[in-house]
């Protein structure tokens, strides 16, 4: 019933910028918070930035801060990632999820099946 559904990830030049998508369906989206999460091969899943849908505070891990953009459409149930400056370190399958709360922990609800984004030097 519940699901998330990344799209807009891709390949892209150092310094160039991409914009992923959340769509959600399947539960209240006002009353949630969507994160987004990176994984890069060999590492941990880390926190990258949240939103709270219902008064819009927004949180970003200090390694993309000044570069990503959250933001949400919540006529629509969908959340945004805008990246902007990617860097080669940037490179993991991105993933959004879904929890009661906004935060950088990994523990949230519901998990999407992430998008690839690959930055290149």
């Amino acid at each position: 019933e519940v699901q998330l559904v990344e799209s807009g990830g891709g390949l892209v030049q150092a310094g160039g910028s991409l914009r992923l998508s959340c769509a959600a369906s399947g539960f209240t989206f006002d009353d949630y918070a969507i994160g987004w999460f990176r994984q890069a091969p060999g590492k941990e899943r880390e926190g990258v930035s949240c939103i709270s849908s219902s008064d819009g505070s927004t949180y970003y891990a200090d390694s993309v801060k000044g570069r990503f953009t959250i933001s949400s459409d919540n006529a629509k149930n969908t959340v945004y990632l805008q990246m902007n400056s990617l860097k080669p370190e940037d490179t993991a399958v991105y993933y959004c999820a879904a929890d009661s709360s906004c935060g950088l922990y990994p523990w949230y609800d519901y998990w999407g099946q992430g998008t690839q984004v690959t930055v290149s030097s």
